[in-house]
């Protein structure tokens, strides 16, 4: 199972135009056989609005770099005869799952998206002018009153991409996590011997026997003062807020790897207490640099589920990973009840989808 390359984008601002409503009509019958016919101005058509829908297929906002404004259509004017105008057809606006919209202009939340169908209206479409036809009564029978087709809405949109992922591999710069997850999946994130070789997240879906697949994110390396935006900490610790288990990769060639987990169980504490409170366990990686015989650091973790050995290069202790890995996100699953049901149906048709494609 493999991800398409593609460039990742996950924050863009979007301008959005709703269309105005169509005018009425004034009008007044005009027939051979009634000289008189009255009023008979149709309404106008409403304008389109725009709406922001999430699909399963799509991974990235790469498209809106491309085109960042959209507008709808204007509904069509009242006409006589009592004829409405059509109203115009609204605008949708794709989105992967897990995308978030806020009001550039006021910062408040419109919506979150997080599963595919989800749908949000972002962009409310002018109501249609009333034709004459409307203002007729037993006192006013020929009125030539008719209104204006109200404006639609406009509005500058922030829309922010957070992945939807079973665990997310979090650790310093080279501390191995692209090494690891190109070996336990078909993702193929860059990899180079300098710090800061991912410069945006990857996912991957790790295959076990059994048909057992969990989603994995390879997320930019964390350094000191991440939680206030030091390296590219901001952009680890959003896409790792929707993560189910975080898995704390500790390079056994580190001159102190105690201080290191220390360092980033701080770092993410910083940013969200909710988010340093998530299941995690000890991933111990480059076994294959020590010694022969060597044994493994010391690490005072109290609150992790568990820590295994690896080594990305050799193979050694990738099998024991992945099934302890996909116990913790089952048991996780579990407590989620429908919601957590919910979110890895949408999970599995957008991987089912990009993994489909060539």
């Amino acid at each position: 199972m493999g991800l398409r390359a593609l460039s990742f984008v996950d924050r863009v601002v979007v301008e959005v135009w709703a269309g105005r409503g169509g005018d009425g009509a004034c009008s007044f019958a005009r027939f051979k056989y009634r000289p008189k016919g009255g009023p008979d101005g149709g309404d106008g058509g409403d304008g389109g609005s725009v709406y922001v829908r999430a699909v399963a297929n799509l991974a990235t906002l790469l498209d809106y770099q491309y085109q960042a404004a959209w507008r709808a259509e204007r509904g069509v004017h009242g006409k006589g005869k009592s004829m409405t105008g059509a109203s115009a057809p609204d605008v949708i606006l794709p989105v992967p799952p897990g995308t978030v919209i806020d009001d550039e202009a006021t910062g408040r939340r419109v919506g979150e998206l997080l599963h595919a169908g989800d749908q949000v209206l972002v962009a409310r479409g002018g109501r249609g002018g009333r034709g004459n036809a409307r203002f007729t009564s037993a006192t006013h029978q020929a009125p030539r009153e008719w209104e204006e087709g109200g404006d639609g809405e406009q509005r500058r949109l922030v829309f922010t991409l957070k992945l939807i992922a079973d665990v997310g591999l979090v650790g310093e710069p080279n501390a191995g996590k692209s090494t690891l997850l190109s070996v336990i999946s078909a993702a193929r994130p860059k990899i180079a011997d300098y710090p800061f070789t991912t410069l945006e997240p990857n996912l991957g879906v790790a295959a076990l026997s059994g048909s057992r697949t969990f989603v994995v994110a390879d997320i930019p390396g964390i350094i000191a003062g991440a939680h206030a935006g030091k390296g590219l900490g901001l952009q680890f610790l959003r896409h790792v807020e929707r993560t189910r288990v975080l898995a704390y990769l500790l390079p056994l060639d580190d001159e102190d790897v105690a201080a290191a987990y220390q360092r980033l169980r701080h770092e993410v504490q910083l940013y969200s207490e909710e988010l340093a409170g998530r299941p995690h366990l000890l991933v111990l990686t480059k076994q294959d640099l020590l010694p022969a015989g060597s044994e493994l650091p010391h690490i005072e973790a109290p609150g992790a589920l568990g820590s295994v050995a690896i080594s990305s290069a050799s193979g050694q202790g990738l099998d024991e990973l992945k099934e302890l890995l996909w116990s913790v996100v089952q048991s996780v699953r579990a407590t989620e009840g429908d919601d957590g049901d919910d979110t890895d149906d949408a999970r599995d048709e957008l991987w089912r989808t990009i993994d489909e494609q060539p």
